[in-house]
């Protein structure tokens, strides 16, 4: 399957990826696994929703909860450059027949929500309100201490349709796992905004669903240290994976399940991307160190469960990746 090309001249601008919406069924519990045993911050929050952010952030959140009668992935949230930018996005989505609203949206000026052509519920906005990062607040760090939110993983159905729509929108690949042979097609992509190696990262499988949100950590201890936390705290069995290195993006990471099953990494050690002639770097399916450089191999779950969208149908993928998986 085809590269796509780097856009630098992209139809809007968006500057990074900025925040999840999860539909969560016990805001309570929810809230507390992410405030006192991850470690983020509660910003604002009421019955129904609970606003969060990490320590480096001076947006308003960074991921929001919502009680909901079933677990889903409702919305990725995306910063663009500036109010501008919003209406090249709606002039764009017209032009290609998709539909889109502007809504509003507590703590965020002016929200473009719209479906992608691949059931991804996405939603740009160029204002937040800010908030003093606490970045030197020591005295409120709890769990593996959250920084910022670094990026998405998703699930899809046709991978390489989804990274050629991206890459129109200025999305630019990093990395990329391929088959070998004359007809590889691509099984994995990622692509970044803000010039590390992503913000958005396209898994082949069902779709579509979130597999993943990742939030960046200052060092490997504080991942090893949320491994003894939820020990304590007795949510061995929601540790899914790690610690361990990907290949793929140099990452150190953990991989944990909230209360739904959402599935949260904590990441650190990846690396720059963004001049203009960085190349994406080609693994082979079949080589086990992009998963795994060191570290446990990744269990089934980790392919085949993910997150749903709110109102999508989950389709079955084009293809059947041949991928290396645990026993």
């Amino acid at each position: 399957m085809p590269v796509p090309q780097h856009v630098f001249e992209p139809p809007f601008n968006i500057i990074r990826s900025s925040h999840a919406v999860l539909d969560v069924t016990d805001l309570k519990f929810s809230r507390e696994f992410y405030e006192t045993t991850v470690g983020l911050h509660v910003e604002d929050a009421d019955d129904n929703v609970v606003y969060l952010r990490g320590a480096e952030e001076h947006q308003h959140h960074s991921l929001v909860l919502r009680k909901a009668a079933a677990p889903a992935c409702n919305r990725l949230g995306f910063k663009v450059g500036n109010d501008k930018d919003l209406d090249k996005a709606a002039a764009f989505l017209s032009e290609n027949g998709l539909g889109y609203a502007f809504v509003d949206q507590p703590f965020q000026g002016r929200t473009l929500q719209f479906t992608d052509p691949f059931g991804f519920r996405i939603e740009l906005y160029a204002s937040m309100d800010r908030r003093p990062h606490l970045l030197r607040r020591y005295d409120l760090y709890r769990g593996c201490h959250p920084q910022r939110l670094d990026h998405f993983n998703v699930f899809a159905a046709e991978v390489q349709d989804t990274v050629d729509f991206y890459a129109r929108l200025g999305f630019r690949l990093t990395e990329y796992a391929e088959e070998d042979g004359p007809n590889g097609r691509i099984a994995a992509a990622w692509m970044h905004r803000k010039g590390n190696v992503h913000d958005f990262a396209i898994t082949n499988g069902k779709g579509p669903r979130l597999h993943h949100f990742a939030y960046w950590t200052p060092t490997a201890m504080n991942i090893i240290h949320l491994c003894d936390v939820m020990a304590s705290q007795g949510f061995v069995k929601n540790i899914e994976r790690g610690p361990g290195r990907h290949g793929i993006s140099n990452a150190f990471f953990l991989y944990v399940r909230d209360p739904d099953g959402h599935r949260l990494e904590l990441y650190t050690s990846d690396y720059f991307t963004g001049d203009h002639d960085h190349e994406p770097l080609r693994w082979s399916l079949r080589d086990p160190r992009r998963q795994t450089l060191w570290g446990a191999p990744a269990p089934r779950s980790w392919f085949e469960q993910g997150s749903p969208f709110a109102g999508q149908t989950v389709r079955e993928p084009k293809f059947v990746a041949d991928v290396l998986v645990a026993d």
